[in-house]
């Protein structure tokens, strides 16, 4: 019992600390004006998605038909509610790597190749090189025609178990109101059921602790997967754990006309047709509902077209603009008295002594010896400041500007970096933009002792061989 309520505990910390430094309040006021005017290639780059299309092209190779609608589901799109909802894996919450999601699917491949469909995806980049955690928008034309940038990808090809094209309200901001319905919760009453005691008991004893089946949504999604793939009837697999398979059909109710249920699926019924997964956002409940019922997120922490959708009766407060004010004062005791530090002309500076006395202490310093108490506490905070683990968090996931907007109010904008744990992650931040760049162009062969020519940086946590699984067995999924 107590190792479930520490699984669950780990996980909803987890998540609090995505939804906290993942998609910044400023990433998405941003990309939120540049959607409402029409500028969704804007609102990408707002929400660091770099767009690997062209409409134009689209047109002359699978016609003008084929471009409308890609173009409208373009202008639908949220790019920060995508990222909001794109699947993480722990410890840090991080975007899943080497990872092709679709968006969207667009009849067959035109050019009279019923074979192939276009998909509308998403990518993630590979472990080794998703510093930033940048996200790529892209087009697939099947098996036949890969893009030149999904050459590049470890798996171009959409996963058939993230399938965002079946649940739209994740990314786009027309359907966001489906949220409610689709999100899995169980509401106040008994816990959801398949209806079968047999079922739910081998559901509880597969899933991991402090983890949520959406089990009360699995024959209405399985439907909708099966209708999609032009089926109204027939196997499906649900992945509840690394080892863990649950072979399911998907039949009438017992009277033939109430809606469908979930069974067993037999042998037979399992080799005839090749089972349809059923999709990972179908499997489990949506950790935002998860942390408003533990009471542990309140909903203006979330994004403002979920918590419409999942906290209704809320209201949205006004944006604040405008940047943060200058950097607090602190006081030390420093020679038996209350000095205080803080910004002056830009830099984190002692403000009760004067320049002539702080450069003979820092000559002595430099000498070995022991500075005033003053130029300590300012030394300190260069090198390990309070904030550091919000800085490193925010550069984990990609949100430069934030940390940036940290070290500034604290040390100032004309501050230049000492050696230590600071200065540290922000050069391991800017070589990992260096190694995603060299993805993107190509650039990234394996080196003699087989590292990408960008291992170079000293992060520990990054530096894994090129062949290294992006997603090794023992790692956990959010």
């Amino acid at each position: 019992m107590l190792t479930e309520i520490a699984n669950e505990e780990s996980r909803l910390s987890l998540w609090l600390r995505v939804r906290e430094f993942a998609v910044p309040p400023s990433m998405i006021e941003t990309a939120t004006d540049r959607r409402s005017a029409g500028d969704w290639a804007g609102a990408c780059a707002a929400a660091h998605v770099d767009v690997d299309l062209d409409l134009r092209s689209l047109a002359r190779t699978h016609g003008r038909a084929l471009s409308s609608q890609v173009r409208a589901d373009l202008r639908r799109l949220a790019p920060d509610l995508l990222r909001w909802h794109m699947p993480r894996i722990a410890p840090d919450g991080l975007l899943r790597p080497g990872l092709t999601l679709t968006l969207a699917r667009y009849g067959d491949g035109g050019a009279g190749d019923p074979e192939s469909p276009v998909h509308l995806v998403v990518r993630t980049p590979p472990a080794w090189a998703d510093a930033g955690q940048r996200i790529s928008l892209a087009l697939w034309h099947g098996p036949r025609a890969d893009a030149p940038g999904a050459a590049r990808h470890p798996r171009p090809r959409p996963h058939p178990r993230f399938r965002l094209d079946l649940h739209r309200h994740l990314w786009d901001a027309t359907r966001t109101a489906e949220l409610r319905t689709r999100a899995g919760t169980a509401g106040p009453g008994a816990p959801p059921s398949l209806g079968d005691p047999v079922l739910d008991a081998r559901v509880a004893a597969a899933v991991a602790p402090g983890r949520a089946c959406a089990v009360g949504r699995w024959a209405a999604e399985a439907a909708i997967a099966l209708r999609a793939d032009g089926r109204s009837s027939g196997p499906v697999t649900v992945r509840l754990g690394l080892r863990e398979r649950l072979a399911l059909e998907l039949a009438a109710g017992p009277d033939g006309t109430g809606p469908p249920v979930l069974r067993l699926a037999e042998p037979r019924a399992v080799t005839a047709a090749a089972p349809l997964v059923l999709p990972d956002a179908a499997t489990w409940e949506t950790p935002d509902a998860e942390l408003l019922r533990a009471g542990r997120i309140t909903a203006d922490r979330l994004h403002p077209l979920v918590a419409a959708a999942l906290v209704p009766e809320h209201t949205e407060p006004p944006p604040s603009r405008g940047r943060s004010g200058p950097g607090r004062v602190r006081f030390v005791e420093c020679r038996g008295q209350q000095h205080r530090i803080g910004l002056l002309d830009g830099a984190l500076s002692a403000l009760d002594h004067d320049p002539v006395e702080v450069r003979r202490e820092e000559l002595l310093a430099a000498l070995s010896g022991t500075p005033l108490p003053c130029l300590q506490a300012i030394d300190e905070a260069h090198r390990r400041p309070e904030c550091l683990v919000g800085v490193r968090e925010r550069l984990d996931h990609g949100d430069i500007a934030g940390a940036l907007a940290v070290v500034e109010q604290l040390l100032g904008p004309e501050a230049v970096l000492r050696g230590g744990g600071l200065k540290d992650a922000l050069e391991d931040a800017a070589q990992g933009r260096i190694a995603y760049g060299l993805y993107r162009s190509g650039l990234s062969g394996p080196a003699p002792d087989g590292l990408p020519p960008a291992f170079l940086y000293s992060d520990k946590r990054r530096s894994r061989p090129s062949d290294h699984r992006s997603r090794p067995r023992h790692a956990h999924t959010c």
